[in-house]
């Protein structure tokens, strides 16, 4: 098998996160059905205990069909600003003691450990900060170590619930070749469906087609699913510092000094960035504000929050720190504002106040958006600001912090 270099990745999973923050906060949900989600017809689930899963029950399913499967379940409005906190809670254990970390969902890490063998040996290192998270965190997580993130990640599925794994590299093929097609990364039903129509079931019959065929059958994809069968994956561990933003800015052609102006192009860079984070299944933690006076004094403000994807909720902390921001008389030359700390998460996971109303607005506009493009469905404010607009606006542009 195919190697670039031997790393020691170890991939953390907290199980069944939401769930397991209320058994926190109410002991007496232990070991009963708990399905977390929004309440509204049209709400899904965001996360279930695994006694709910006994049922059927799974996330992203529609909430009315979980209620038909599991009526006695214990149900929840879920509360994402109580898994913000222990979320980053968790992160904070992870950085007072990992060399390197990437935070790539509200529950989930990878650490690169490699070398630490010299000194502790990766095993023990790796379950003392497990044993650390769920003795300050109070909450059961699940842990797989091999020599890249797949098969770290594949390794912590098969240990969970509330175990741990470590995979070898001489023992990645026996490890691999019995698991279904679906436990590799990226297989997503639609890719699952199409390889079971192949009569591909396990990895060990995709490993066996050559990669070249796979490609053709499978497409850009083809070839990435069947390294990941094989074991290869070099793609790095991102330190958390150098996670991604995206952001967006307004230079003035004449300096302003209307602030309802203002404010209405703030909607409509806010508008413009939550649509982009919930188009790439992204939420973001933390938002910044920029101004530009007209001296070319420039000064920034940000606010951490309950990750979120929603306008709604982005619009009028963006406000609140402009506000904040602007104490001097003097015109504006420049507006930003930037979305950082992002992760990888679907926008229900905060849809839990949704009214069917809300959720089947969002829903609606976003078709329209990907359909017909970004101009296709926009605030009024915005409407009324662009007729007025003697601006010149600069793409939204995605950086390293």
């Amino acid at each position: 098998m195919k190697t670039f270099e031997h790393r020691n990745i170890l991939h953390l999973d907290q199980d069944t996160f939401f769930v397991s923050v209320e058994r926190l906060r109410n002991g007496t949900l232990a070991h009963k059905p708990v399905i977390i989600g929004g309440m509204g017809d049209r709400g899904v689930v965001a996360s279930c205990s695994y006694e709910a899963r006994r049922f059927g029950v799974h996330s992203a399913m529609p909430m009315k069909l979980a209620r038909q499967l599991c009526s006695d379940a214990v149900y929840i409005r879920g509360d994402m600003e109580l898994y913000t906190r222990y979320s980053n809670l968790v992160t904070s254990i992870i950085a007072d003691r990992a060399p390197l970390f990437e935070k790539s969902s509200i529950d989930e890490h990878y650490v690169d450990i490699t070398g630490m063998d010299r000194f502790f040996g990766c095993r023990a290192w790796a379950n003392e900060l497990r044993q650390t998270i769920i003795k300050e965190s109070g909450l059961p997580i699940s842990m797989g170590l091999s020599l890249n993130k797949t098969i770290a990640k594949m390794a912590t599925c098969e240990a969970k619930p509330n175990g741990q794994l470590e995979v070898a590299p001489t023992l990645i093929r026996p490890f691999l070749d019995p698991l279904s097609v679906a436990k590799i990364p990226m297989v997503g039903p639609k890719t699952y469906q199409n390889l079971r129509n192949m009569g591909i079931a396990t990895i060990g019959t995709l490993r066996s087609i050559p990669p070249e065929v796979f490609e053709r059958m499978l497409g850009k994809n083809g070839r990435e699913i069947w390294q990941r069968a094989n074991g290869i994956d070099n793609s790095p561990v991102q330190s958390w510092s150098d996670h991604k933003s995206i952001s967006s800015e307004t230079t003035f052609e004449n300096d302003v000094t209307d602030n309802t102006y203002i404010n209405n192009i703030l909607v409509r860079l806010c508008e413009e960035l939550a649509f982009r984070l919930r188009k790439h299944q992204q939420l973001t933690g933390c938002v910044s504000v920029k101004l530009r006076y007209a001296n070319f004094d420039t000064h920034s403000l940000q606010q951490s929050l309950p990750y979120t994807a929603f306008d709604h909720i982005l619009i009028p902390a963006c406000k609140e720190l402009f506000s904040r921001l602007h104490k001097r008389r003097m015109r504006i030359r420049l507006i930003g504002v930037q979305f950082s700390r992002l992760i990888r998460g679907a926008q229900q996971l905060n849809m839990f106040e949704d009214t069917p109303e809300m959720a089947g607005l969002y829903q609606a506009i976003d078709r329209m958006r990907r359909k017909y493009g970004n101009e296709a469905v926009r605030r009024a404010v915005i409407q009324e600001s662009e007729r007025r607009n003697a601006a010149k606006v600069t793409s939204p542009s995605t950086q390293r912090r």
